[in-house]
């Protein structure tokens, strides 16, 4: 049961420790959107192991996560970063070499999951998956399923509609442990406005046992009061504040900044090879003591040049290609 604080604003050292190793969470953000990257670099810096992730469309954040050996299990669409690799490097090896251990939905289908866990009900009736391969095979093995009874009994089930006689699927509700996401502004208390698209990150949100928020800028108590037609998450359901400027970096924020195309193929190039990504992984998060430490890194000229438009949401003198 969550417990309101007034402040709820602490570190981000202190917000990922409340994480444990085997922890059921998922990450907000969609490919080259708002992730919370600051949060994913602490993780990997304070060494989690063991993770179990849901997502919709992750993008760098899992494959970090996964490349660094911070995760035992996965549940998801598919895991990329749109035009900068059709799927993430780390992530296509984990699978190959069976470091990973994964289940696959449609992306539709995730955003239902999510729902359910939202809703507090145990599944969701739908027609999506219906007639395509996704419902020939199983992911995990039925003793995983045995071994964790967070993880559910069966990817899916199918039935007759009572109303209809027409063949439904059941999709399992998803509650995790944790679920972070990254937003544009935070009260104090927690209520969260989020700007652009929300993509699957109202449900994750709600399917959280713990809520944890990281944010370009906190306002004051009541700030965010005014117009609460545009807030996106109440207060309640948020455990812990952090507020990290640029913490998307290199994914976008909309209204805030851009993603950083450079950075992204440098990336990509880097995470082709067990070396490449060891030297990322050295350079720019083991590297660091900090997240303002890896955007000194950056550089302060680079970080303004991803500067977005405050009409358009974002820069378009941006070369993205």
């Amino acid at each position: 049961m969550r417990t309101d604080t007034v402040d709820k604003v602490m570190t981000i050292e202190e917000a990922v420790s409340m994480v444990p190793d085997e922890a059921h969470i998922s990450i907000g953000g969609f490919t080259t959107q708002r992730h919370p990257m600051a949060f994913i670099h602490e993780m990997i810096r304070q060494g989690k192991s063991d993770l179990h992730l849901y997502g919709t469309s992750p993008g760098g954040d899992w494959d970090l996560l996964i490349g660094a050996g911070c995760v035992r299990r996965v549940e998801m669409a598919y895991e990329a970063d749109e035009a900068f690799a059709t799927i993430g490097p780390r992530f296509r090896n984990a699978i190959e070499r069976g470091l990973v251990e994964w289940e696959d939905y449609t992306n539709f289908a995730m955003i239902q999951r999510f729902a359910a866990g939202a809703m507090g009900v145990p599944f969701m009736p739908t027609r999506t998956m219906l007639g395509s391969d996704l419902l020939k095979e199983e992911g995990f093995d039925p003793v995983i399923r045995k071994e964790d009874s967070k993880i559910a009994r069966s990817k899916y089930a199918v039935m007759e509609c009572p109303f209809t006689d027409e063949k439904v699927v059941l999709l399992p509700a998803i509650q995790t442990d944790f679920t972070i996401i990254h937003a544009q502004v935070v009260d104090r208390e927690g209520t969260i406005r989020i700007y652009g698209q929300n993509y699957g990150d109202r449900e994750q949100a709600k399917c959280a046992k713990k809520l944890i928020v990281t944010c370009e800028r906190v306002y004051e108590h009541g700030a965010l009061r005014e117009f609460p037609e545009h807030n996106s998450i109440p207060h309640f359901c948020v455990d812990a504040i952090v507020e990290v400027p640029f913490g998307s970096h290199p994914y976008a924020c909309h209204r805030c900044y851009d993603y950083d195309p450079e950075f992204l193929r440098m990336y990509h190039s880097m995470a082709r090879t067990d070396d490449g990504f060891r030297e990322f992984l050295d350079e720019y998060i083991l590297g660091v003591g900090s997240w303002d430490e890896y955007l000194e890194k950056v550089g302060k000229e680079r970080l303004e040049r991803l500067r977005a438009d405050s009409h358009l949401g974002y820069s378009p003198e941006l070369k993205r290609c």
